[in-house]
């Protein structure tokens, strides 16, 4: 694994989410969101270019492979959209979400440390 490629993988997939969750749920925060709808899908582009170039730094970091990254950029999401949801909706973690977010830690692992 290149570790460069790697951790711009991680800090491109780690904006595009924090910007998804708050594009797609301030609306229930925020009434300046709900009466945007058109405005706040025009961060569809930007997103999207976080995420082609996320992907390219994860093909590149794992050598020409695009699964390990894939699974990374997934796990991350269902990370950061746990912590988000938690902190801005006051939505409790659950034992079943605590259970997948353990399984998403371990998807992150796997794909780090397995050989």
């Amino acid at each position: 694994m290149i570790v460069k490629q790697f951790l711009i993988m991680l800090g491109l997939v780690f904006i595009a989410q924090l910007v998804i969750w708050f594009q797609i749920n301030g609306q229930f925060i925020w009434p300046l969101f709900s009466r945007n709808i058109f405005a706040l899908s025009l961060l569809g582009m930007p997103i999207s270019w976080l995420l082609i170039k996320a992907t390219k730094a994860g093909y590149l970091a794992y050598e020409g492979m695009l699964w390990p990254q894939r699974l990374i950029c997934f796990a991350i999401g269902i990370i950061l959209f746990s912590v988000l949801t938690w902190i801005f909706m006051e939505e409790g973690i659950s034992t079943k979400t605590m259970v997948c977010l353990i399984l998403s830690v371990t998807i992150v692992l796997v794909q780090v440390f397995w050989n």
